[in-house]
C-alpha cells in the first residue's frame, strides 16, 4: 500500500467532502498539521466540524479555515487567542461545543479504541453537563461523554519511516496521538521520512497501522504565539 504522497493536496485527494468531521492534532501552534490545513483551505471544503484542542490564532493554524468561513462547528477546550473565532461565535455564525481538555483527549482516544462513551466527574454541575446522562457511582455523580470518531484525522509528526511508523518531538506529541486514531483515515505530515528499519522500535509513538497517508512537510517556519522579550533598560 502506497503511503507517501508528493504533497498535502495529493494526500487529501478523494478524502475531503463538505460537511465532514475532522480531528486535528496540535496545541496552540505547536505540532499543528500546517500543510494539511492549507490544503483544506485551498480545496474550499466547507461546513466542517473540527475537533481540536483550540482553533489556532488569527490567520494561523485552524484560524485560516475560520477566516475563509469553512468551519461550521468547533469542538474545543480553549479558544481564547482567536478574535475571529470570538466574532463568529458571538454573531451566531459558528457553533461551538466546549469540552474540558482531558475529556476531549479521552473522547478521541475512546473513539479510536471503539469505545462509544465513558463516565467522568469533569463538568458535573456545570454547563458542560447540560443535556448529558448523569449516573451515580459510589455516591458520586458522573456524566456520560461520547467517544469521537471522525471522517479524517490530520496530524503532524517529527519523523516517520516509509511505512508510517511515527515519532513526535517533545510537546508536539500533545493531541496528535489521540487524534490520529480517531479518524477513519489518518493523514500525517512530518519533518523527515527515513527508510523502514531506521527508527528504534521502542521509540515509536504511533504505529504505522494508524497512518494511511503521509507527506514530507519540511521545511517549516517555527511560529511563536507570544513573543516575550525583556523591556529595554
Amino acid at each position: 500500500m502506497r503511503k507517501i504522497y508528493p504533497n498535502a493536496a495529493a494526500a487529501l485527494d478523494g478524502v475531503l467532502h463538505d460537511g465532514m468531521m475532522i480531528c486535528a492534532g496540535g496545541f496552540g501552534l505547536c505540532g499543528i498539521p500546517e500543510r494539511l490545513i492549507d490544503a483544506i483551505r485551498d480545496a474550499g471544503t466547507k461546513d466542517l466540524t473540527i475537533a481540536s484542542n483550540n482553533a489556532g490564532i488569527d490567520g494561523e493554524g485552524l484560524g485560516k479555515l475560520l477566516r475563509t468561513r469553512q468551519v461550521r462547528k468547533m469542538i474545543s477546550s480553549y479558544v481564547g487567542e482567536n478574535k475571529e473565532f470570538e466574532r463568529q461565535y458571538l454573531s451566531g455564525e459558528l457553533e461551538v461545543e466546549f469540552c474540558p481538555q482531558g475529556t476531549l483527549a479521552e473522547r478521541c482516544r475512546a473513539g479510536g479504541a471503539g469505545i462509544p462513551g465513558f463516565y467522568t466527574k469533569t463538568g458535573v454541575g456545570t454547563l458542560v453537563a447540560e443535556g448529558k446522562e448523569v449516573k451515580t457511582f459510589d455516591g458520586e455523580e458522573y456524566i456520560l461523554e461520547r467517544g469521537i470518531h471522525a471522517d479524517l484525522s490530520i496530524i503532524k509528526g517529527w519523523k516517520a519511516d516509509e511505512s508510517g511508523n511515527l515519532i513526535f518531538r517533545k510537546t508536539a506529541r500533545n493531541f496528535n496521538q489521540p487524534m490520529a486514531t480517531a479518524g477513519k483515515v489518518c493523514v500525517a505530515e512530518v519533518e523527515e521520512i527515513v527508510p523502514v528499519g531506521a527508527l528504534d522500535p521502542d521509540c515509536i509513538h504511533l504505529p504505522g497501522v494508524y497512518v494511511q497517508r503521509l507527506i514530507l512537510g519540511a521545511p517549516y517556519d517555527k511560529k511563536i504565539e507570544f513573543r516575550t522579550v525583556r523591556e529595554a533598560a
